[in-house]
C-alpha cells in the first residue's frame, strides 16, 4: 500500500498526545470527540495491516498500551463502561479505538455508529453522578494520559 493513502501513515489521527518509537496514543477531534468524550486511539506507527503481523513482543507492548489507556481515561472521566475495539476495514493500518460510555451520551447504550438517539447537552458529560468533576476537569485527561505514558510501561 502507498503511504500516502493511508490517512494514519500520512497524519497523527487526531489530537496526539503521546508518540514513541512503536506507537502514538492521539485524542479524536470534531464531531466524535463531541459526542464520545475522552475517545482515543492507540496507532501502531509503522503501517501493518492485522495484529498477527506484528511480533509477540510488539503486540504485548501495544496491548500494554490500550490497557493503560483504559485504566487513565477510567480513572479520569468514571464513564459508565469502556469500549474498546480493533476496526479498520477502510483504514487498514493497526489502530484500537478506546471510547469511554456515558449514560447520557448520543447512542448509549448502543454502539457509537449507531443513529443517535438525541444530541448531547454539553452540560451532562459524563455519568450523572460525575458531572460536575467531568465538566471542570476536561484538559486534566489529556495531561493524565501525558503523564502515564511519560514512563515507560
Amino acid at each position: 500500500m502507498n503511504n500516502d493513502v493511508c490517512e494514519l501513515c500520512a497524519t497523527d489521527g487526531g489530537e496526539l498526545l503521546y508518540r514513541d518509537d512503536e506507537l502514538r496514543i492521539v485524542a479524536i477531534t470534531g464531531a466524535d470527540s463531541e459526542a464520545y468524550r475522552g475517545f482515543c486511539r492507540v496507532v501502531w506507527n509503522a503501517h501493518v495491516k492485522e495484529m498477527t503481523d506484528l511480533s509477540p513482543a510488539e503486540r504485548s507492548l501495544f496491548m500494554k498500551a490500550v490497557f493503560k489507556l483504559e485504566a487513565v481515561l477510567r480513572e479520569q472521566l468514571h464513564p459508565e463502561k469502556m469500549n474498546i475495539a480493533s476496526l479498520g476495514n477502510m483504514t487498514p493500518h493497526l489502530h484500537w479505538h478506546v471510547i469511554p460510555r456515558f449514560v447520557d451520551d448520543a447512542t448509549y447504550p448502543k454502539p457509537i455508529w449507531a443513529t443517535p438517539d438525541r444530541v448531547r447537552d454539553a452540560s451532562h458529560i459524563g455519568t450523572l453522578t460525575a458531572n460536575k468533576e467531568n465538566l471542570q476537569t476536561e484538559p486534566k485527561w489529556r495531561r493524565a494520559i501525558q503523564t502515564a505514558f511519560a514512563t515507560k510501561q
